[in-house]
């Protein structure tokens, strides 16, 4: 038996614990997908995939509420593969191994996929409790929401009955979600030249690590440290300096991820070995001073390695260090609209270095489309002055607030009767799925909850047991309380 399986309510967490044993990174949630079709069937339930791979399972209502307006519960199959430096995990082989660690479920040395998979978990748990009383119910689990919305994207109308939908995505218990960012990825790719390293010169690897990480869109605000950026701005203040020749740079492993780790493969003169390493010393040193209260791990490490091959010449290094070191990052602007939300941000996601090219690829994310149109255009212009291709793609809509919306006005009535407080109501910045579904469904009408989830798309990752029992409480009662349709 699991360690969850102590905790309340026990069928939401038994399920947790099975998803968790079941490998589903995305683009690998295909064993996960079989698992929840079969047992769909097993318990008795209509189910059916979509061409994209979208699982839609249906329960008739309960016996005299079978008039109340249909109501589909959404979550996505997929969850974000991040893991310590020193944790030994293969995310498509391996299951997630959770523990209760006080009054919060965590990993160990991986994320959790607490997001998505207490939501998952909540909708399955409300189909197989048969205590629980509902008008006709629909659950809609999607693929590869992670990497690029691909489920969403795909959904075709006419599948679904439902005239609400409950998103189980968000990672905060006490507020109700009515809207999000929405979003695009950039990519840039920097044609690079390389040369012979001098006789005479050593090769190192410098290591940029011991950050935080986080959400891109969650946690863009929080001012944690970019590991692409810093390592960026050590080679900046010290390429000329000390005639550096970059063999390579990598860093972060997801777009929707901040950077937690940053390598740079780099030669010196063997006569500047000494202050190179003075200089990691004393960057670290300015890190530490300047990100201690946030990032209390933050470390830079250099070590000698064998002869790699050749480098960039001085004019690809500079336009490839400036390139990265002059790219924003983080709060662009925050919302006049929707106070103590950002509006607008991007995330140096990701970056790698081949023999002949360079690519860095981040994510921006925006309330607004026209401030997703802003950064695109800063970042080809930037492009443009590197000598870079760019190419923004996979945009998605955000979901336009309603303020209007019936389900959130009931959401916000039946948990201030439960709970006896008002709970707040937000736009999230972060792109939840709901602004796709409008696109088939126009006329839907849909609201977002969740238990508190910290640390999503990091190893930090954590769900707070209390909020999870307190979720659905909220969930269960408003499926008892959607009214006629109309």
């Amino acid at each position: 038996m699991s360690e969850l399986s102590q905790l309340s309510p026990q069928p939401l967490w038994d399920i947790f614990a099975k998803i968790c044993s079941i490998p589903h990174p995305s683009y690998h949630e295909e064993a996960l997908a079989e698992y929840v079709v079969g047992w769909a069937k097993a318990q008795g339930f209509w189910v059916e995939r979509d061409q994209v791979g979208n699982i839609l399972i249906r329960k008739p209502a309960t016996a005299g509420m079978e008039n109340r307006t249909p109501v589909a519960l959404q979550a996505h199959l997929d969850m974000v593969p991040q893991k310590n430096n020193d944790t030994v995990h293969d995310f498509t082989k391996d299951p997630i191994q959770p523990y209760v660690d006080g009054e919060w479920v965590k990993a160990r040395g991986t994320t959790l996929g607490a997001d998505n998979g207490i939501g998952m978990a909540s909708a399955l748990a409300v189909l197989a409790d048969n205590s629980l009383t509902h008008g006709p119910l629909e659950v809609l689990l999607t693929m590869t929401e992670e990497s690029g919305m691909d489920g969403a994207f795909g959904l075709q109308p006419d599948w679904l009955q439902a005239d609400i939908l409950i998103n189980t995505d968000s990672e905060e218990e006490g507020e109700i979600y009515m809207g999000c960012a929405g979003g695009i990825d950039f990519i840039t790719t920097l044609p690079l030249q390389r040369e012979a390293v001098p006789a005479n010169f050593e090769t190192l690897k410098l290591t940029l690590k011991g950050l935080k990480g986080g959400h891109s869109g969650a946690d863009i605000h929080l001012g944690l440290g970019n590991a692409n950026k810093l390592l960026a701005r050590f080679l900046a203040a010290h390429a000329a300096e000390l005639d550096i020749r970059l063999i390579s740079f990598t860093g972060g492993t997801l777009r929707n991820a901040i950077p937690r780790e940053a390598f740079a493969t780099l030669a010196v003169d063997s006569h500047k070995v000494d202050a190179l390493k003075s200089a990691a010393a004393h960057f670290q040193a300015t890190l530490q001073n300047e990100l201690g209260m946030k990032e209390k791990n933050v470390t830079v490490v250099s070590e000698p390695l064998a002869h790699q091959g050749e480098a960039l010449t001085a004019d690809s290094r500079d336009r490839f260090i400036n390139l990265l070191n002059s790219t924003p990052n983080g709060v662009i602007r925050n919302s006049d609209v929707a106070k103590g939300v950002v509006e607008t941000s991007l995330n140096v996601g990701v970056v790698t270095m081949a023999q002949d090219s360079a690519e860095i690829i981040c994510l921006i994310r925006s309330l607004i489309d026209t401030g997703k149109d802003w950064v695109v255009e800063t970042l080809t212009s930037l492009g443009a002055l590197a000598g870079a291709k760019t190419a923004p793609k996979g945009g998605y809509p955000g979901w336009q607030p309603d303020a209007d919306s019936p389900i959130m006005a009931l959401t916000r009535k039946t948990y201030e009767a439960l709970f006896g407080k008002t709970p707040n109501i937000q736009v999230i910045h972060a792109g939840l799925e709901c602004g796709l579904f409008k696109k088939p469904y126009p006329n839907m009408d849909m609201v977002s909850i969740g238990p508190t989830i910290t640390g999503p798309h990091s190893p930090d990752e954590q769900v707070h047991i209390e909020s999870v029992g307190l979720y659905w409480k909220l969930l269960t009662a408003l499926l008892n309380v959607v009214p006629e349709k109309a």
